[in-house]
């Protein structure tokens, strides 16, 4: 947790006291700011009150007591049902509510119409991750780049900050991305078990080298980058598509073999089947990912 002076304690208020706003409330508690907290069910503030937050009566009290409002509800509609006919006036309003980046500029517009500063957040940490830096979580924030200099400081508190960009999509935008990726490697991981369990193989001696392997492969994200910022997804290659897509055949008789569902290879496998057919097999798989832009592929259309 970042150590404060007692000048920087400043008062802020959270909306919000579901598990990921408790910890977030209880670790600026920790760090001797004052708190002021509210939730729509007001026994669930009951923990941090006696921990010496402030209980406000309704999201109105709690939003004119500080300066500094952190929102961490359950979803969009919530976060503009919860501020309906609030004043935000001269309120630095802080979104780390889960949301999409169209959701994210949208409130931005909302937020500074009513007028308040307005920083999106997305968390990439869980509950027992905030208030510990050892632990690595942290807050992307986009929106106003006054706001998130001014409060640098005591947004750290509970967790790291990383600030990418003035458009108040992009921290959602972060998050989502980063989020999509863990779901896939999920998925990669989930199947690989299923393959196995049909047979005398211990997942748990499976599982050292599912991480190892999974690990040493996360590097071609750099390889990707460079190939789609340059256009050139010949460069570098090591296994191009064609080998790839012949080797995907083996993972699909494989799957049928040990009598495990393909449906969640199938998907990948199909796109780079499409982006083969279109003439790329010396390439890099990565050239897919054109396959996955709708923007792009409609302005592409006759």
């Amino acid at each position: 947790m970042t150590d404060k002076t007692s000048a920087a304690r400043i008062p802020l208020s959270v909306l919000g006291t579901g598990a990921m706003g408790t910890a977030l409330a209880r670790a600026w508690l920790a760090a001797g700011h004052p708190v002021t907290v509210w939730n729509r069910t007001p026994a669930r503030a009951g923990a941090l009150a006696a921990e010496g937050a402030t209980v406000a009566p309704s999201a109105g009290a709690a939003v004119a007591a500080s300066r500094l409002v952190i929102v961490c509800l359950l979803d969009d509609a919530s976060v503009r049902e919860a501020l309906d006919g609030v004043d935000l006036t001269g309120r630095d309003l802080v979104n780390l509510t889960t949301g999409t980046p169209a959701e994210g500029r949208a409130l931005a517009g909302w937020a500074t119409a009513r007028g308040a500063r307005f920083l999106d957040g997305g968390i990439m940490a869980v509950p027992p991750m905030i208030g510990d830096a050892d632990l690595g979580g942290y807050v992307f924030y986009s929106g106003s780049p006054e706001l998130f200099e001014e409060h640098r400081d005591t947004l750290a508190v509970p967790a790291g900050t990383r600030y990418v960009g003035e458009d108040a999509g992009f921290a959602a935008l972060h998050d989502v991305a980063l989020l999509s990726a863990m779901s896939g490697m999920f998925a990669g991981i989930m199947h690989a078990f299923a393959l196995i369990g049909p047979e005398d193989i211990a997942p748990k001696d499976f599982a050292p080298l599912l991480v190892s392997w999974l690990g040493a492969m996360t590097g071609s994200a750099r390889l990707a980058a460079d190939q789609i910022e340059s256009g050139d997804y010949g460069k570098g290659v090591v296994s191009n598509l064609a080998m790839q897509v012949a080797g995907n055949a083996t993972l699909l008789r494989t799957a049928e073999e040990q009598g495990v569902s393909p449906e969640l290879l199938t998907p990948y496998t199909a796109l780079m089947e499409r982006w083969l057919a279109e003439g790329h097999g010396a390439e890099d798989t990565t050239g897919a990912v054109e396959l996955l832009n709708l923007r792009r592929s409609a302005a592409a259309r006759p």
